[in-house]
C-alpha cells in the first residue's frame, strides 16, 4: 500500500475542478455497481433460489444477511484503513476479494457452502461503501457533492437491474451456480477499473498537514502507559461523534431505510409471484424498473439536496414518508393487482432505494475533518445491524402469517415513526444539516 494519507482528505475547491474528477466519478460508479451486482441480485432469484435448494422464505433472507454480517466489523476496520492509505487499494483489493470468493462459489455444493462464501463475499465488500463514497467526497466540491454522491450511489441499484435481468435467466438456463461465476467476473472487472484508473486529487504541498504531536507523558507515566491512554481517549472521541443531534438523526433515519430496502429485495419477488400471480418474466422487469428507479432517485435526491435550503435531511425524511405510504398501500388489496403493484414497487424503489444518496453525503459532511473515513465505516457499521436483521426477520413475519400484509405494514409503521423521531425539534440545528 501506499503512505499513509490522513493528512489530506480533500483537496481544495479550485483543485476539485479538475476534470478528471469525472473519471474518478465513473469508476467509482462502476465498481460499486460490480461488487454488489450478485449480492444485489440474490432477491431476484429467490424464485430459482427457492425451487434448487428447497429454501423456506427465511433461508432466504438468511443468504441475504450472510453478505452483510462480516461489514458489521469489516466497515469500521475499513473506515480506518481509509483513513490511512489511498482508496485506490483499500477498495481494489476488497473489490478483488469480492470476485475471488464468488468464483470459488460458483463451485459451492449447497445453501451451506454458500452462505460460507457469501461470508467472505461481506468481507471485501466492505470496502466498496465508504471508499467509493469518501474518494468521491475528496474530488468534489459542496456545490456538486450530494450530485455526485447520488450518481456514484446509483451504482448499487443500477447493478441490482443489472443482476434482477440476467441473474436469473442464468441460473434458469445454465444452473444456479452460474450466477455467481458471473458475479465474480464482474466483481474482478471492477477491482481491476479502480486500481488502474483511481488517482487521489492533486493538492499543494501547503494543504498537508504535519503529522499530530503526541502530548506529553506525565511525569512518572511510561511510554507505554501514554500510549494506551492516547488510544482509548482516541477511540472514545471517535464514538462521541454518534451523540451530535446530526448524526443521531443520519444514524436512525439510515437504519429505518436500510430495513426498508432489506424488505424490498427479499419480499418483492415473492410478493410479484405470489400475489399478483405474475410470471417469470414479467416480475424481472418490474424488479429492473424498481431498482433504475433507486438508481434515478440516489441521483434526483442527491441534487434536490445540494439545493435544498432546509438541508440534506429534507430529501431523506421525504423518502421516509413516501415510503410509508408505498407500503401502507400495498399491504391493501391494492397490493394484489398487478399493475398497481408494479407501480407501487417501482415509487418504493424511488424512495426506498434513492434515500441513500442524500443520505451518505449528510454523513460524510457531518464527519468531522480528517475522520471522514471513519465516520462513514462507523455509521454504516450501525446501519449493519438493520442490514443483517431485517431479511430473515421479514422472512420469519412471511412465514408466521402467511402472507406479505404483516410485514409490510410492519415496514410502513418504521417509516413512520422515524419521520417523527428525527424531526429537528429547533431552528437553531439548522447549521448541522
Amino acid at each position: 500500500m501506499s503512505h499513509p494519507s490522513s493528512a489530506v482528505v480533500a483537496a481544495p475547491g479550485p483543485v476539485r475542478r479538475d476534470p478528471y474528477r469525472w473519471t474518478v466519478l465513473g469508476i467509482a460508479t462502476f465498481t460499486q455497481a460490480a461488487s454488489c451486482f450478485f449480492v444485489q441480485g440474490i432477491g431476484a432469484m429467490a424464485v430459482p433460489l427457492e425451487h434448487a435448494l428447497s429454501l423456506t422464505t427465511a433461508q432466504l433472507g438468511l443468504l441475504l444477511s450472510a453478505s452483510q454480517l462480516v461489514p458489521l466489523v469489516g466497515l469500521l476496520i475499513a473506515g480506518g484503513l481509509l483513513d490511512r492509505y489511498d482508496e485506490r487499494w483499500v477498495v481494489g483489493i476488497g473489490a478483488g476479494v469480492v470476485g475471488a470468493a464468488l468464483l470459488a462459489g460458483s463451485l459451492a455444493q449447497g445453501y451451506a457452502s454458500l452462505l460460507v462464501v457469501l461470508l467472505v463475499v461481506g468481507a471485501g465488500y466492505s470496502t466498496a461503501q465508504p471508499g467509493g463514497s469518501k474518494s468521491v467526497a475528496a474530488w468534489f466540491d459542496p456545490g456538486q457533492r450530494g450530485f455526485a454522491m447520488g450518481i456514484r450511489q446509483a451504482g448499487l441499484p443500477l447493478g441490482a437491474a443489472l443482476a434482477a435481468a440476467v441473474l436469473p435467466a442464468l441460473a434458469t438456463s445454465y444452473g444456479w451456480r452460474s450466477a455467481p461465476a458471473a458475479g465474480g467476473l464482474v466483481a474482478l472487472a471492477g477491482a481491476a477499473a479502480f486500481l488502474a484508473l483511481y488517482r487521489r486529487p492533486p493538492a499543494p504541498v501547503t494543504a498537508a498537514a504535519a503529522p499530530p504531536v503526541p502530548p506529553a507523558p506525565r511525569p512518572g507515566a511510561g511510554a507505554g502507559a501514554g500510549a494506551g491512554s492516547g488510544a482509548t481517549a482516541g477511540s472514545g472521541a471517535r464514538l462521541r461523534m454518534l451523540r451530535e443531534p446530526a448524526m443521531r438523526r443520519i444514524v436512525l433515519s439510515g437504519t429505518c431505510m436500510v430495513t426498508v430496502h432489506s424488505g424490498i429485495g427479499v419480499l418483492g419477488a415473492l410478493h410479484l409471484h405470489d400475489v399478483t400471480s405474475l410470471d417469470a418474466g414479467p416480475a424481472a422487469a418490474v424488479l429492473v424498473a424498481v431498482q433504475v428507479a433507486g438508481g434515478l432517485g440516489r441521483i434526483g435526491l442527491a441534487a434536490w439536496s445540494d439545493r435544498s435550503r432546509a438541508g440534506r435531511h429534507r430529501p431523506v425524511a421525504v423518502s421516509m414518508a413516501a415510503a410509508a405510504a408505498g407500503l401502507l398501500a400495498l399491504a391493501t388489496p391494492l397490493g394484489a393487482q398487478p399493475l398497481a403493484a408494479a407501480l407501487l414497487f417501482t415509487w418504493l424503489g424511488f424512495f426506498g432505494i434513492g434515500w441513500y444518496g442524500p443520505w451518505v453525503a449528510h454523513l460524510a459532511e457531518s464527519a468531522p475533518p480528517g475522520r471522514t473515513g471513519f465516520a462513514l465505516g462507523l455509521v454504516m457499521a450501525v446501519n449493519q445491524v438493520a442490514v443483517i436483521l431485517a431479511p430473515p426477520a421479514l422472512g420469519l413475519l412471511h412465514d408466521a402469517t402467511g402472507g406479505f400484509t404483516a410485514a409490510w405494514a410492519a415496514l410502513a409503521v418504521l417509516a413512520a415513526a422515524t419521520v417523527l423521531l428525527t424531526r429537528r425539534p429547533h431552528k437553531r440545528n439548522c447549521h448541522v444539516q
